[in-house]
């Protein structure tokens, strides 16, 4: 399985960033899908999941109202739209696949992980 990440980038707070995941070598239409993020001398945490068919999303209280996940199985894409980016959004995001099709924000209920994509906000 792999999983690409892009869409990364340089961005002035109060910006919008859209970040990419393509997905080849499993049944993606089958399986949850997630964004992680880390920090600098952070843990890595939950940023959005989505379910298989994408009828149910989650989102890390931190980023509700201003990120959007979704996903188009068609093309075995997973997708977040950031807007209203703010400097502690400041991160690698990771794009992650679950082992279920059910949605998990738990890093340990994901089977595989992308390699990341880096977003700096400046101030």
């Amino acid at each position: 399985v792999q999983l690409q990440a892009s869409g990364g980038g340089l961005v002035q707070a109060g910006g919008s960033l859209r970040l990419s995941c393509a997905a080849s070598g499993r049944t993606f239409s089958s399986y949850a899908m997630g964004w992680f993020r880390q920090a600098p001398g952070k843990e890595r945490e939950f940023v959005a999941g989505i379910s298989w068919g994408g009828g149910s999303m989650r989102y890390a209280d931190s980023v509700k109202g201003r990120f959007t996940v979704s996903r188009d199985n068609a093309k075995n894409m997973l997708y977040l739209q950031m807007n209203s980016l703010k400097p502690e959004d400041t991160a690698v995001y990771y794009c992650a696949m679950g082992s279920t099709r059910y949605l998990s924000s738990a890093s340990g209920s994901m089977d595989y992980w992308g390699k990341g994509t880096q977003v700096t906000v400046s101030s």
